[in-house]
């Protein structure tokens, strides 16, 4: 897993996948329950906080995905929208949504039209699909897209106008946003349409 992690980040994916200032792709991706979530509907109504995360399998993003639970009166307090982004299909949201009591949008990107879009998904290299099919992480039958691709764990924070004003991309699939600096970001975003 480190040498993967080490080679990911020389791939340079951080530096490629879009940064603050870049216009976000206004796509249109399923919730848990299959129906249809435009992003420039949610980005429109406020700042809208926007985490890739690899999948209900991974316990770091479980981690991450509740501990978000705690910041949505922040959240809600600025405006902001937090929707959670994974290449499950729509019933393995549902079921991570579930498993991890998520009072937030969480979103099917199982065509991965989000993860290349935004820069940010990567092909796994053989020895973590080895590691993977031994764990019992049969991604192409989880993501139902019959491929070996995950995001980056990234977290973006998005205007009114759909650009990037905050954007933590990380190869290490253990390292998160600090969810403060994410606020921030927002509580600026917010200010900014008061102005």
């Amino acid at each position: 897993m480190e040498a993967a992690t080490a080679d990911l980040r020389a791939s340079g994916i951080q530096a490629r996948a879009l940064q603050v200032g870049a216009r976000v792709p206004d796509l249109t991706l399923p919730d848990a329950m299959n129906h249809p979530v435009r992003l420039s509907d949610l980005w429109r109504r406020g700042p809208l906080v926007l985490i890739f995360y690899r999948g209900g399998w991974c316990p770091y993003c479980n981690l991450e995905l509740r501990a978000w639970n705690e910041h949505l009166p922040s959240l809600k307090h600025m405006g902001a929208q937090l929707v959670a982004v994974s290449p499950q299909t729509p019933d393995n949201s549902l079921s991570t949504s579930q498993k991890n009591e998520l009072a937030y949008t969480v979103l099917s990107d199982s065509e991965l039209r989000a993860s290349e879009a935004f820069g940010v998904a990567f092909e796994l290299p053989p020895q973590l699909i080895e590691l993977y099919n031994r764990v019992g992480n049969d991604l192409p039958v989880l993501n139902g897209n019959g491929r070996w691709v995950l995001p980056v764990p990234a977290t973006y924070v998005i205007d009114r106008e759909g650009r990037v004003i905050f954007a933590h991309i990380e190869a290490d699939y253990r390292e998160r946003a600090e969810p403060v600096l994410v606020l921030d970001a927002v509580a600026l975003a917010h200010d900014a349409s008061f102005n």
